[in-house]
């Protein structure tokens, strides 16, 4: 998929798009400069990768899973501060622009989740659905791959944990409610609950309140939700803490999570140019903020910092929080879902035994 990179930025931001810029990512020696000028508005492109494996592992120790599934590569979300967007310079595509218009999309990944599970020996744990890019982006409607494997981790008996900001979400709700507490849960992002805000900075995504309308849905359904206030970006966001919980809690809710802004590798440039874009005398102030939960830089990678950050403002961020979900009666984590139902149902149209 990868190609030569049309590199360009503006001083004014792309219709609908929340990156202004797209810049070859680190593993390009080449890229190509041209004077045309850059475009108002940037089509979306999908394709498609017949996948042979769909389940991911990893050993990170601060990110409670260690299996997980991307249905797709790229999100049409378009959330500028997004830590995935670095992952896009490994396919020789820009973080910035690219992330967010080419899109590609794994449609046999139902089966090749059916054929990983059935395997002798497998052992259950957590999959994490949508761990790097968002499972519920404007392309599920037509292509239903994450509907597909909800559908094989039901059949399967097998624990998944979503993470999204979409709302298409609520769709599904028939097969989670199949799978009960016990094998499913939702984990909805809700970043700020001004809604031109969030249009500039999650330019694709459900308005705020539509998504807190999607959590009283699922919960209406029996789903347990957890509102993901992330990522709290220091000095734009940071006090709205508190009413996003309770917000959250008076749409049944049943605990919540919290991340300040993370930005590793490309994401810090694009931040930055989105300050200048759309709110240039914050910027300053906003960039200095997030310097104090990191020691002085922008972004910390170290496992058990980069989730919190550190110092006296981090500190007190977290304090804000747990009060918040004590004052609200929501907890910080959800029960464990249970590995031991798992069981490998019949391939299609194998005999049953008689006895």
């Amino acid at each position: 998929m990868g190609q030569a990179v049309r590199s360009f930025e503006t001083s004014a931001p792309v219709q609908a798009r929340g990156a202004a810029s797209n810049r070859a990512g680190r593993f390009e020696p080449y890229e190509i400069e041209s004077d045309a000028p850059p475009p108002a508005r940037v089509p979306t492109e999908v394709r498609d990768e017949a996948v042979r494996r769909i389940v991911s592992t990893n050993r990170s120790p601060d990110l409670g899973f260690e299996q997980s599934i991307n249905p797709y590569r790229g999100c049409e979300h378009g959330c500028v501060y997004c830590y995935a967007r670095p992952s896009h310079a490994f396919l020789g595509l820009s973080p910035g622009l690219d992330f967010e218009t080419r899109i590609t999309a794994k449609p046999n990944a139902a089966a090749a989740l059916r054929a990983e599970l059935s395997r002798k020996g497998y052992v259950p744990k957590l999959i994490a659905l949508g761990a790097n890019t968002d499972p519920y982006q404007p392309v599920e409607r037509d292509r239903r791959i994450t509907r597909g494997l909800l559908e094989v981790l039901r059949d399967f008996r097998h624990p998944v944990a979503i993470t999204t900001k979409g709302v298409m979400v609520e769709r599904d709700a028939d097969v989670l409610g199949e799978m009960g507490p016990e094998l499913a849960r939702v984990g909805l992002s809700v970043t700020t609950l001004d809604d031109a805000l969030a249009r500039r900075l999650e330019p694709r995504v459900p308005a705020p309140s539509r998504r807190l309308a999607a959590i009283e849905r699922l919960a209406e359904r029996g789903v347990d939700v957890r509102v993901m206030i992330s990522p709290v970006i220091p000095g734009l966001t940071d006090h709205e803490v508190e009413r996003i919980v309770r917000a959250a809690s008076d749409a049944g809710a049943k605990a919540a999570s919290m991340i300040p802004l993370r930005l590793p590798r490309e994401v810090a440039p694009l931040f930055e140019e989105w300050l200048r874009a759309h709110v240039p005398g914050e910027a300053r102030k906003v960039l200095n903020r997030i310097r104090q939960f990191h020691d002085g830089k922008l972004y910390d990678a170290g496992f058990g910092r980069r989730m919190r950050g550190t110092g006296a403002h981090a500190d007190l961020l977290q304090q804000r929080f747990r009060r918040a979900c004590e004052a609200e009666g929501l907890a910080q984590r959800l029960p464990s879902l249970r590995c031991d139902l798992f069981e490998v149902p019949p391939a299609p149209g194998a005999q049953l035994a008689l006895f």
